[in-house]
């Protein structure tokens, strides 16, 4: 798929090296054709990092995505050059009369912090509600999809003494359902978190339906009956060194963390981890992006409600 971006986004670079079929501007406007409008709201405070793992997984249709990037305005992140956000990212004031065909709200680094207690809580709250009515379907991913469980239906998360990192096993329990087109019945993800969810409480809401599940993860996948909504707790989109890099970074602070689960070969951090998730993480963005985004919004986006 070629992927619309501004011409100088660092991730251009990175991912034409992979042999991505990256798009510019003055190329698209060349072609007669309406592209996807996808919005990401990116609370990762590796911005580069994080943009360029999605538009990695946005690439593999034939379909043209037009991506933009989202800041919050209420917290300006302290560790991100200046110039590249206001080079390449807007906030909700510069948006909020648009419409979209599909948003993806990142996760965030924010073990064990009360939702409340978030500076960008109520700007979050509001961008979600406002999703509700200009955005076709939206894909919440790690703590957004906890955030968002939250919002919308009030569900509580639980946290957990220790963090969960590493690669573990999931289980499809729909199996008939587009999403999961081409998975195989157990699919491997990385996880990444220190918060769940119980099944429990995602099958008393009516309005949602439990998607895939893990016998150690817990729960994984989640949508909305009417498929408006994705909530998504596992990291398929994860580099090959992310929770590596995570464990180190860690390590070096004092935090004697534990060796990611199911990652590093003989559990030798030395060793450089295999990954067995990449087409897992290619399928699952593909087949949102397709099923869910493409093949159902209006094609004239002004109508989307």
């Amino acid at each position: 798929m070629p992927i619309r971006v501004q011409d100088s986004l660092p991730a251009r670079a990175t991912l034409e090296g992979e042999n991505i079929f990256v798009m510019t501007e003055y190329r698209a406007i060349h072609q007669d054709i309406r592209p996807l409008n996808v919005l990401i709201l990116n609370l990762m405070p590796t911005k580069v990092v994080t943009e360029t793992q999605l538009l990695r997984k946005l690439s593999n249709t034939p379909l043209q995505v037009k991506v933009e990037f989202l800041q919050t305005a209420s917290y300006v992140p302290q560790h991100v050059d200046s110039n590249h956000l206001e080079s390449f990212y807007t906030t909700f004031e510069q948006v909020k009369d648009r419409k979209f065909d599909g948003m993806i709200i990142t996760g965030a680094p924010l073990d064990y912090v009360k939702y409340e207690d978030v500076t960008y809580w109520e700007e979050l709250c509001t961008i979600m509600e406002w999703g509700k009515t200009h955005v076709h379907c939206t894909l919440h991913l790690c703590w957004g999809a906890f955030a968002a469980l939250y919002y919308f239906y009030g569900l509580e998360r639980f946290d957990m003494e220790e963090k969960l990192s590493g690669v573990y096993a999931h289980r499809v329990l729909k199996k008939t359902s587009p999403l999961f087109r081409g998975f195989d019945d157990i699919f491997y993800a990385p996880q990444s978190r220190a918060m769940g969810i119980t099944a429990e409480k995602i099958k008393s809401v009516p309005e949602l339906e439990l998607m895939a599940v893990s016998d150690e993860a817990g729960v994984t996948i989640v949508k909305t009956m009417d498929s408006r909504h994705f909530f998504v707790t596992c990291h398929p989109e994860y580099d090959a060194d992310t929770l590596a890099q995570e464990y180190f970074r860690d390590l070096n602070k004092g935090m004697n963390p534990k060796l990611p689960v199911n990652y590093f070969p003989d559990n030798d951090p030395s060793k450089p981890p295999i990954v067995n998730w990449r087409s897992t993480g290619q399928l699952l963005y593909s087949n949102w992006l397709n099923y869910y985004v493409y093949q159902t919004t209006p094609y004239d986006i002004r109508t989307i409600e």
